[in-house]
């Protein structure tokens, strides 16, 4: 299951920081070898607080109206340690990490024990949802009780939905990227026309590498 709940002034924020990226006709290529023609720097969102606020203001918001019924925030590393801390924080939830599996470190949650503790993980961005799902498996490993999925923004791809479904996570985002193009076109920063070649990549992902 996925909330399909998308706030316009969170989409707004990424595109005034210069966070989302077009490129119809040199495609970024994903880890996971999907070939993008838009990508989205997350990361510039801690260096601009005026955004930033915007973004942990809609997070609460939704945390006070009870979207979110957690003990524990966890973020998944590193990109989403920044989001979950801070959320975590503003709400007076205890916060911990889930390393990536990794040969160095055996242990992958850091931070406190989640051992029969509602967890809600908090990821920045999602794509395949592969990364996500690896770290609801770990904090489950440990014990923890995971059931819902946040980030700041998902592709929306439909096998990651499949995915999440499968585990029995519910996924929610703070903005979809419909929303995000919408936004570009409004305000001028995309065209009509390369919002429809957005558009239709959305509906088939790993369709533009046949192209």
């Amino acid at each position: 299951m996925t909330d399909s709940f998308s706030s316009p002034q969170v989409a707004r924020a990424l595109l005034e920081i210069g966070a989302v990226g077009i490129s119809p006709d040199e495609p970024v290529t994903f880890k996971s070898g999907v070939e993008s023609p838009v990508y989205v720097d997350s990361r510039r969102l801690i260096f601009h607080p005026e955004q930033w606020r915007v973004v942990v203001d809609d997070f609460r918001g939704r945390w006070e109206r009870g979207d979110f019924d957690a003990e524990v925030i966890a973020g998944v590393e590193t990109s989403g340690i920044p989001y979950s801390s801070v959320f975590a924080f503003s709400v007076g939830v205890p916060s911990v990490f889930v390393r990536k599996p990794s040969r160095e470190h055996r242990r992958r949650i850091e931070g406190g024990d989640v051992a029969d503790r509602r967890v809600l993980l908090v990821e920045d961005m999602i794509s395949t949802g592969e990364n996500s799902l690896s770290a609801v498996a770990a904090l489950r490993q440990a014990g923890g009780i995971v059931t819902d999925c946040l980030a700041l923004i998902a592709y929306g791809f439909p096998d990651a939905a499949e995915r999440f479904t499968t585990a029995g996570v519910r996924m929610h985002t703070l903005a979809d990227f419909p929303s995000v193009v919408n936004e570009a076109v409004r305000s001028g920063q995309v065209t009509p026309e390369e919002a429809v070649i957005i558009l239709r990549w959305l509906d088939d992902p790993y369709g533009l590498g046949r192209r």
